[in-house]
């Protein structure tokens, strides 16, 4: 048996499962050595059936047998049954309103059942309880108590896992596996032996052993991070890049044209920037700032800097700078921004989506473009005048990186809302020419700094850390169910005076009450037509969803651009939309914003959500409706009105809830063990120090020819996506 051998050549294995497998991301003996448990059950925190009191929550180990489905006599509650028997004794378990827990276990079945103890006609019975499967070897085996319960999936249960995996002990393969961390490494954070790690994390006699363990392999996964960002950043720096001769006096007469004044976050921004663009080697640098921190002058402004200097040993041409959105409707509003930036200056800058093209300045005025002269162009055109370096400014989505798209003299490059793309996707855009371009990359999400450390350790982090003078703070109310008639009183004054609203649902559809597990919470269409029917019937009201189609194409459903376009018209009132809007269009009008289930959201992306309304100069106001009972939620909800910027609340969201409530957290590519890595400090700086100390010592990593070939391996498996 090797690491690489496939489950399916290795073990008798079903199609289903194999299929089930597959879906959990396990392929391989190795996959399936570091799919680690959730957490441990403990078979000595238990109670015999016989010694079960009513009213007393309990735990119970025991055979499982009798499963059925059926309705309550009166009321036709849908409900499920079994009966669990131990060596003491039988006691009878009743699931109401989850009648499929019956499907999902097996007659004969060794469970664990906890829940608490009730009695109806004289008869003790578990009315409702959490049931698992535990591995049947704990029936028979009592040398150590603890057992893993296993990340599983339909086909493949925690019991099955388990199994294979004490195959794979037997075999005696954890003796032939070479650990990757230098054993200097292991010493100076006290970590264990990658043998002894995976028998701790897999068969723990101890709790500390479980945690010894985790800790090891979450240092481990932070560590091998580190050290591909690492040395990704030592190549860079070994790479050359335009050298751009401008400083901030150079740019100061541009900035002095903005509609507002420049905060000194932003100045020092730019003066950042260009302090890289004099290095000679390529620029990686995250701008990172809040909804409305004006990132998109500082892109505007660095982008003149390119835009006015020349090919180097030449007295004419320009260099070009391509801007990379996540939507069709950001890359549009982006071109729309930077023509009203660059419309004094004789710069020719153009947008590519996968809908068409567009061109200023234009020679032909057209009334349906707003009085603002661009223009449509073909697609071949574009792609001519942006290889023969005609386009100073090429704004688009992925169209961007695609093979047909070349260009003369790329020195930029801009990627908006950074985590959206992989980095491949990056790659390819930064690989479009022989001179490095510099690297620009901007997010709006708040990300902890442990994060941002870990994620982002090829680039250098720029905060923009404060609002533009002028802009109003967003009055944010936590709506509790009593005081929602109240809110949209408030909310009506303010439509009367001409405002917008969005209201925020979690879903598109109602949940299909047939069908398992549905998520319960308000949906974009029934409460489209619940807020029209009942609350604002004399409001235009229309919904936007991912579901939609981006632009316009003859008839039948809206289109989300067209959505968009009118409701900044204000063709539209109130727009019911899912978190589609997060990265959006601005609004300046709208003023208001409702967010339904409130409690389902990170903190970090409810700000980025409220931070729609901070578009315009009137007052801004978030109503954030909580559709729960629980004091801890309502509190948690409490930090959106006390802290300072969205920084604040993502460390209060990783701290409180840990890092799966960060916006979009799996995109991030790390698993859980890694990303509960994150919340330690410690750990992320021990892991980026080792890795920048190998790196430096020995760029090739020659002399580690285990951590280079795990690097290797890794390379297709990491995604910072």
């Amino acid at each position: 048996m090797n690491l690489n051998d496939k489950l399916t050549e290795t073990f008798r294995i079903l199609p289903a499962q194999e299929k089930a497998l597959k879906k959990i991301g396990v392929e391989t003996v190795e996959d399936l050595l570091y799919h680690f448990p959730n957490y441990y059950g403990d078979t000595a925190q238990t109670t015999s059936i016989e010694n079960l009191k009513v009213g007393e929550n309990a735990v119970i180990f025991g055979t499982i047998s009798g499963l059925k489905m059926k309705k309550a006599f009166r009321r036709k509650i849908p409900m499920a049954e079994a009966v669990v028997e131990d060596t003491t004794g039988k006691i009878k378990i009743i699931w109401f309103h989850q009648a499929y827990l019956a499907k999902m276990m097996s007659e004969g079945a060794y469970v664990r059942v906890e829940g608490r103890v009730s009695e109806r006609n004289s008869q003790i019975y578990f009315s409702n309880p959490k049931i698992e499967n535990a591995p049947d070897l704990f029936n028979q085996n009592k040398t150590h108590s603890l057992y893993p319960i296993y990340p599983e999936t339909r086909g493949v249960t925690s019991n099955w896992i388990y199994h294979k995996i004490q195959n794979i002990f037997t075999s005696g393969l954890l003796d032939e596996i070479a650990d990757p961390l230098p054993e200097k490494i292991l010493k100076t954070y006290k970590l264990p032996n990658l043998k002894t790690s995976l028998i701790y994390i897999h068969t723990p006699k101890l709790e500390v052993h479980a945690q010894a363990a985790r800790k090891r392999f979450a240092f481990e996964e932070i560590f091998f991070i580190q050290l591909e960002k690492q040395k990704a950043r030592q190549e860079a720096q070994e790479k050359a890049a335009y050298l751009i001769e401008k400083d901030f006096k150079d740019v100061e007469p541009f900035i002095k044209r903005f509609p507002f004044s420049a905060t000194s976050a932003q100045e020092k921004a730019i003066k950042h920037i260009l302090d890289d663009f004099h290095k000679g080697h390529p620029m990686s640098r995250l701008l990172e700032g809040d909804v409305g921190s004006g990132k998109t002058a500082v892109a505007a402004t660095v982008a003149y800097a390119i835009a006015t200097s020349k090919p180097k040993g030449q007295d004419f041409g320009t260099l070009q700078t391509a801007y990379m959105a996540p939507t069709e409707i950001l890359a549009q509003q982006h071109f729309e921004s930077f023509i009203k930036y660059f419309s004094h200056l004789p710069i020719n800058i153009a947008l590519i989506t996968g809908s068409g093209c567009r061109k200023f300045p234009s020679k032909v005025y057209s009334p349906a473009n707003s009085g603002v002269n661009w223009t449509d162009i073909s697609r071949t055109q574009l792609l001519k005048w942006v290889a023969g370096g005609e386009i100073t400014v090429l704004i688009g989505t992925h169209a961007l990186i695609q093979k047909s798209v070349k260009f003369k003299h790329l020195a930029l490059v801009i990627v908006d809302e950074q985590h959206r793309f992989g980095t491949a996707q990056r790659q390819k855009l930064v690989n479009k020419t022989d001179v490095i371009p510099h690297l620009l990359s901007m997010t709006a999400t708040p990300i902890p700094r442990t994060l941002a450390l870990t994620l982002y350790g090829d680039l250098d982090l720029t905060l923009l850390d404060e609002m533009p003078a002028g802009r109003k703070k967003i009055i944010t109310e936590i709506i509790t169910q009593d005081r929602r008639a109240d809110a949209y009183q408030d909310i009506k004054k303010e439509l009367k005076a001409g405002r917008q609203l969005y209201v925020i649902c979690p879903r598109i559809d109602e949940p299909d009450p047939t069908k398992e597990l549905a998520v319960l919470a308000k949906s974009v269409k029934a409460e489209a037509e619940r807020l029209k029917k009942d609350i604002f019937p004399e409001y235009t009201i229309e919904i936007l969803h991912s579901k939609m189609p981006a632009r316009q194409s003859g008839g039948g459903t809206p289109s989300k651009e067209k959505v968009m376009l009118d409701f900044k018209a204000h063709k539209i009132d109130i727009l019911v939309a899912t978190s589609v809007v997060e990265v959006g269009v601005n609004v300046e009008n709208a003023s208001l914003i409702i967010i339904e289930g409130a409690e389902r959201f990170g903190l970090a992306q409810l700000h980025q959500l409220r931070g729609r309304v901070l578009r315009g100069t009137h007052q801004p106001y978030c109503f954030v409706f909580a559709n729960t009972k629980s004091d801890k939620t309502v509190e948690r909800l409490k930090a959106l009105k006390t802290a300072k910027n969205g920084f604040e609340l993502a460390e209060f969201d990783l701290a409180q809830r840990g890092a799966g409530a960060l916006a979009g957290a799996k995109q991030w590519g790390i698993s859980d063990l890694g990303m509960e890595a994150i919340k330690n400090l410690k750990m992320v700086e021990a892991a980026r120090l080792e890795a920048s100390k190998i790196v430096e010592s020995n760029p090739t990593l020659s002399k580690f020819p285990l951590l280079k070939s795990r690097l290797e391996s890794n390379s297709s498996k990491i995604h910072f996506e």
